[in-house]
């Protein structure tokens, strides 16, 4: 069975797309099969992996009900659509709605091993149903002044799915992204985090640059296109390995390709 884990922050610009689109390029090219579901309205991961604009199903036909989950698989991704924003309002209206993504990605856990979740830059009833949905989750962190806040808030509400509605749920990390450690300001955010955090912060920061930009408009992984900056997230992926069970092969896979 798969390994769900859900990427999230608190707003937008903390390179959590980047993190998920990444994160999966490595890990397919170590033969895990990991399956990438975006969940945000905004469509930027499905931009990322290049895929048609107009490709159906969608993550938002899956969450109404109009779809399965392994024929919205386009590429080993589950897309998404601006429909997505007119679903979540949709969903307001179910019983049992937190569970709807759960039950959706529960016929396609057998044939991934881990399943990457890009959560809305928001807190709302989209993420909760990641967070229902997932094992872990992982909180992605710009580094800057208000990092801990934004870290905080997401603590809230994977503790709120936690203590309602899925107990098996558990923290993997929280990342520090789009950092310059030359600057106070950035060794500050960090510094902060890790005071709240302890071990929970991965020791792994991702550089920022305006590459991850110009890799994400030509659909390029930063790994080619800027290997340099890409070695951040083979070392974040080495730490995300080591914190998941059952994953010692595939970490030593990682070692062979860095």
């Amino acid at each position: 069975m798969a390994q769900t884990i859900a990427v999230l922050s608190q707003k937008g610009g903390t390179g959590k797309t980047t993190t998920v689109r990444t994160l999966a390029d490595v890990l397919r090219r170590i033969d895990v099969r990991t399956l990438a579901v975006d969940l945000d309205p905004q469509g930027n991961l499905s931009d990322y992996f290049d895929l048609p604009p107009d490709s159906e199903p969608t993550i938002a036909d899956v969450l109404a009900g109009t779809a399965t989950a392994t024929a919205a698989i386009h590429q080993d991704v589950i897309p998404a659509s601006l429909n997505l924003a007119e679903t979540e309002l949709m969903l307001g209206g179910k019983i049992g709605r937190e569970m709807t993504l759960r039950r959706a990605l529960a016929k396609v856990q057998g044939e991934y091993e881990i399943v990457l979740v890009d959560c809305p830059p928001s807190l709302g009833l989209l993420t909760v149903n990641a967070l229902v949905a997932a094992d872990h989750a992982l909180v992605t962190a710009e580094a800057q002044y208000f990092a801990l806040q934004g870290v905080e808030q997401a603590m809230e509400v994977i503790e709120i799915a936690r203590d309602s509605l899925n107990d098996e749920l558990s923290l993997l990390g929280v990342l520090l992204n789009l950092a310059d450690m030359r600057t106070v300001h950035s060794r500050e955010a960090e510094a902060s985090l890790k005071e709240r955090f302890g071990e929970k912060v991965f020791n792994t920061v991702v550089r920022g640059s305006i590459a991850y930009a110009e890799s994400a408009e030509r659909a390029v992984s930063i790994l080619d296109h800027r290997p340099d900056l890409g070695a951040d997230y083979l070392a974040l992926t080495d730490e995300l390995l080591g914190r998941l069970p059952g994953m010692t092969g595939a970490r030593a896979r990682l070692a062979s390709l860095g």
